[in-house]
């Protein structure tokens, strides 16, 4: 289940550089024009706040590659749980307020990483492994 986890985190990861790329650099483009259903118009006007949230979009690949690049496992699992969490939230917001196709493009695949994740560190005899206890998940 750890390999089925890691996966699903590299494909958010690599989602989420594809998303700043296109968002950053590719915005009023013919192909961000065609990846966002955007008219020229309309990516002219909104291009410094699709470069503000192409950045969002990196910060949350960033941290998922620094809960690849951590080399202890129980804080490796926060992180990636964190920002998985993170990436979830948005893509809430964003089927919300955006485009429904969110849902299913960021939420969805979030919300799987997260199962997974968990489900990884779950064993028989105990809820969850002492990588994982309720004091690391205290606020």
């Amino acid at each position: 289940m750890k390999i089925v986890a890691n996966v699903l985190v590299s494909f958010l990861l690599l989602e989420h550089v594809y998303i700043y790329v296109i968002e950053v650099f590719f915005w009023n483009t013919p192909f961000g024009h065609r990846t966002f259903m955007l008219t020229p118009e309309f990516a002219a006007a909104s291009q410094a706040l699709a470069v503000n949230q192409g950045v969002y979009n990196g910060f949350l690949a960033a941290g998922l590659l620094w809960g690849f690049l951590t080399s202890e496992k129980k804080q490796a699992l926060q992180i990636k749980l964190f920002f998985t969490s993170c990436i979830f939230i948005a893509g809430i917001v964003g089927g919300a307020t955006a485009l429904p196709k969110i849902y299913f493009i960021q939420a969805l695949p979030a919300l799987l990483t997260i199962i997974a994740l968990v489900a990884s560190n779950w064993t028989k005899n105990q809820s969850l492994n002492k990588d994982f206890e309720s004091e690391n998940l205290a606020l």
